[in-house]
């Protein structure tokens, strides 16, 4: 078969109805993910959140991601995408049912651990749905993985596109409930089960070569399953202890000794992976992107769960939503067009992740500073036009060059790139915002501070606590229709805050781009970048 007729018609009958199915897949993520971006101020007002809880239930959006694509991702090649697409199904609809017991006037506790698990469980339903759809769509296309894989994940920011207009209009216009707005995520939910009911499926390249779990797992080794084991453990140690303790009222589950079991977990999975294949240590090269893909999830993800929420808090929640639909619009545009710039402007994967990481510094760096909707437009365009095509060229890398390891991989990194969202980006920004904003007020109005202060420290990571702003006295401040001076002051700090915020997270692209960089030279000095393919069991194709 020709490239040509591969990479137009793919390798089975059905390869543009499954593209599509998988496209609606990813498109109801999308909107779930849109929705929740643009309530969570109704969230801050309703039950008090400080801006480090909001991160932590935005981050199980994240974190449960991982665990269904690495779980989905392992176990597809034996047990078939159908019957992971129904549990996916059934993920969705139960999702939507434990954020829904969330209601006003409950215990802030209780609230929190609904919205956290409902957003934990929907979370799982994308991840398990991606290690389908990521693996399909490139099995189904081999010859242009790049494109098609942009052309599935544009599906991504068209549900952010439309989770955006929810929020706008039926948030901002009329005043609808945040739980009416979030169960639209439902619809996309019905449609996808109806596009997948019935198909046939194929085998990945490393599947049909019939390839073990171990043979897949080779060029992964101990330095790929590093990565993500250090996120697990991490996740066990922060949020499951958290998660554990609330339920069972055992302080255990935040000690100390918890910590220890955690890393002990991630230490086990460790050596499971290491004794499945044969101490292998594995590719430098796919351990050098799974790192990257950290960056990329903690950047591109964990931002865009914080931006429409910054963007409105340094004009207005209207043109906040109206920029995060302009921008979400011009990703999706844009990702239609890696095959165009591929082949006519000559750009490798590698080139065109360089470019990207670059526009994503000088956007964010851009966005820190604006002070009209017209300047936002443009500084927001730049970080657009950036963060396009990070995710889905960085498992197109991943699929061209790593064949052997069938969709384990490249769900393996999905997996890094959500769990560092949920575990850096989306708590990390939450808490950048908390501390700068404290930092501010505390030093211009310290008897404001105290009187606006939250209840609760954030913490993150090993960085010092810093007790940010309580959510419900936050938002009477913000919305006030005349502001008191001490209002004003609070409403000023929190957009000091936030500039601060996007500023240090432009660090993240500027690394990406030293990394993307490195990459390109050691291609150019094999002699370019070009796809591998599998010549025969447990060996990939020579250059």
């Amino acid at each position: 078969m020709s490239k040509a007729t591969v990479s137009l018609e793919g390798i089975a009958p059905n390869a543009k109805r499954l593209l599509w199915a998988g496209f609606l897949a990813i498109l109801a993520a999308g909107i779930g993910f849109g929705i929740r971006g643009g309530i969570l101020a109704n969230w801050a007002a309703e039950f008090g959140f400080t801006g480090a809880q909001l991160g932590a239930i935005g981050g199980a959006g994240f974190t449960g991601f991982c665990f269904g694509i690495i779980i989905g991702g392992v176990v597809v090649d034996k047990i078939g995408y159908g019957k992971l697409i129904v549990a996916a199904f059934l993920f969705h609809v139960l999702s939507a049912f434990i954020t829904f017991a969330a209601t006003e006037g409950q215990a802030q506790a209780t609230a929190y651990m609904f919205l956290y698990i409902g957003t934990f469980v929907f979370a799982l339903a994308n991840g398990t749905l991606e290690a389908v759809a990521n693996p399909l769509v490139s099995t189904l296309f081999p010859n242009d993985r790049t494109h098609y894989l942009n052309i599935l994940h544009a599906s991504w920011p068209a549900g952010l596109v439309l989770g955006g207009l929810v929020g706008w209009i039926l948030g901002e216009g009329m005043h609808l409930s945040w739980k009416l707005q979030l169960g639209l995520f439902l619809v996309p939910t019905v449609l996808y089960g109806v596009a997948f009911f019935g198909q046939r499926f194929p085998k990945s390249e490393a599947s049909a070569k019939g390839l073990t779990i171990g043979q897949m797992l080779q060029e992964v080794g101990i330095l790929g399953a590093l990565v993500a084991c250090v996120l697990v453990g991490l996740f066990f140690k922060e949020q499951l202890g958290g998660i554990l303790a609330f339920f069972t009222g055992n302080p255990f589950f935040t000690s100390p000794a918890w910590g220890y079991l955690a890393w002990a977990v991630a230490f086990g999975l460790l050596l499971v992976v290491a004794i499945k294949t044969n101490f292998s240590l594995g590719s430098m090269l796919l351990f050098v992107l799974f790192v990257t893909h950290a960056l990329v999830g903690a950047v591109e993800l964990g931002t865009d769960n914080w931006i429409q929420n910054i963007t409105g808090n340094i004009l207005t929640p209207a043109q906040g939503k109206i920029l995060f639909v302009f921008t979400s619009l011009l990703m999706f545009s844009l990702r239609f067009c890696a095959h165009w710039i591929e082949t006519h402007l000559k750009v490798s994967p590698i080139g065109l992740l360089f470019i990207c990481s670059v526009l994503a510094a000088i956007g964010l760096r851009l966005v820190s500073g604006i002070e009209t909707f017209a300047g936002a437009m443009i500084a927001l365009a730049v970080y657009a036009v950036g963060k396009t095509f990070f995710w889905p060229t960085m498992l197109a890398v991943v699929g061209d060059r790593f064949p052997r390891t069938g969709a384990v991989a490249m769900s393996i990194m999905g997996g890094i790139g959500m769990m560092s969202a949920g575990l850096l980006g989306g708590p990390g920004l939450g808490y950048a915002k908390d501390r700068f904003t404290a930092e501010h007020l505390r030093t211009t109005a310290p008897a404001v501070y105290e009187q606006y202060k939250a209840p609760v420290p954030s913490r993150f990571l090993f960085l010092d606590e810093a007790t940010g702003l309580d959510g419900t006295k936050l938002s009477v401040a913000q919305t006030a229709a005349a502001r008191t001076p001490e209002q004003q002051m609070v409403a000023d700090a929190t957009i000091i805050g936030d500039r601060e915020t996007l500023k240090a997270d432009a660090f993240i692209p500027a690394v990406m781009a030293a990394i993307y960089l490195l990459l390109f030279l050691y291609f150019k000095s094999i002699g370019g970048y070009r796809p591998v393919r599998i010549d025969a069991v447990g060996a990939p194709a020579k250059h």
